[in-house]
């Protein structure tokens, strides 16, 4: 890109991305004062507060606005494709297949009864694919990725992250209170929150409380549902490549809103996200590389995160985000008691 049309670029980019870069250093740094809290959370967490206070409400909202919105979207597709090289297929296939089925049993019951449970409490059919798809599988890597396949608006991403997010957290407290009352050995207590906790940053929160047992196997079984973003996500592709053919062939513009253009069924992040996870599993990427890695997938992911938190107006998600709220809590017990069930039917 010739320097006369970056520099525009940078001018209106600039503050936004900025900000997300600052937030998110302020996140790791308390992170690093209280480890117990997710980096990711924290960053949520400060882009709520950013678009609610008026001091800075009005640069989130303004000047910083584009900027934020190109983290939110661009950084988050750029984050995900890096998740890929935190799984490894060799791990995932040594749980046996007993583990793989129940724990793709789990996914598939939860998205569909998440579903069914925003449909029936009338939220829009968008909404309800995002939540669905955020709580049941890595929460807002997987909405990022679904939105990107069923083209749907940035801005609409921005209640289904928050909500996922919140109820992430709200598992980092709730769960480990619940395991000695379940009677649950460690490893049961890492394969349950592997199997029902959001986002991975949650997941080594919330089983790290049980020792390194629990917390072993609960990266194992997150992960392994994190591989089932890409079929999920090809899916969803395809259904969308229908419906464009159809509403093409009826003499409808399609919803990319481009006549003739037939966008990938699955986007070209997400086989990234594939081709990472190849290189993970065959060992070509050196531990040091895996550690840069890791390190810039957190600090991508947490910026993104905080841009899509700075979106988010308390006043508007009261009096819009009610029957989004009983969804996600619905969808939250929903799979943590799927998850358990399925815990103690892999660990006896």
């Amino acid at each position: 890109m010739p320097f006369n049309s970056l520099a525009p670029q940078l001018s209106r980019l600039g503050p936004g991305l900025v900000l997300s870069i600052a937030a998110t250093g302020l996140a790791f740094a308390i992170h690093t004062v209280f480890p117990a809290v997710p980096a990711m959370t924290l960053a949520v967490a400060l882009g709520l507060l950013s678009a609610n206070i008026p001091g800075t409400a009005v640069l989130t909202a303004g000047r910083a606005r584009p900027g934020l919105d190109f983290a939110g979207k661009h950084l988050m597709r750029a984050g995900i494709v890096l998740l890929g090289l935190k799984v490894s297929m060799g791990d995932v296939l040594g749980l046996g297949w007993v583990a793989l089925l129940l724990i793709a049993g789990v996914v598939l019951v939860s998205f569909g009864g998440t579903y069914g449970l925003a449909r029936l409490l009338r939220l829009p059919r968008e909404a309800a694919l995002l939540i669905a798809t955020g709580f049941s599988i890595c929460g807002a890597s997987a909405i990022g990725a679904m939105a990107a396949v069923r083209r749907i608006r940035h801005q609409d991403t921005v209640l289904p992250v928050a909500l996922v997010t919140l109820c992430g957290t709200l598992a980092i407290g709730v769960l480990p209170l619940l395991m000695h009352p379940l009677g649950l050995s460690p490893e049961q207590f890492g394969a349950w929150t592997g199997a029902s906790v959001h986002d991975v940053g949650q997941v080594v929160a919330t089983a790290q409380t049980a020792g390194t047992s629990a917390l072993a196997i609960a990266v194992v079984v997150k992960l392994t549902r994190v591989v089932l973003l890409a079929p999920i996500a090809a899916t969803a592709g395809l259904h969308q490549r229908i419906l464009d053919v159809r509403e093409r062939a009826n003499g409808v513009a399609g919803t990319a809103g481009t006549a003739g253009k037939v966008p990938p069924v699955v986007p070209l992040f997400v086989v990234g996200f594939l081709a990472l996870v190849a290189v993970r599993s065959l060992g070509w990427a050196p531990p040091v590389a895996l550690e840069i890695a890791a390190a810039v997938q957190d600090i991508l992911l947490a910026a993104a995160l905080f841009g899509l938190g700075s979106a988010v107006r308390i006043r508007t998600l009261i009096h819009t985000g009610g029957r989004a709220v009983l969804v996600a809590l619905g969808s939250w017990l929903l799979i943590a008691s799927l998850g358990l069930g399925a815990a103690l039917i892999m660990i006896r």
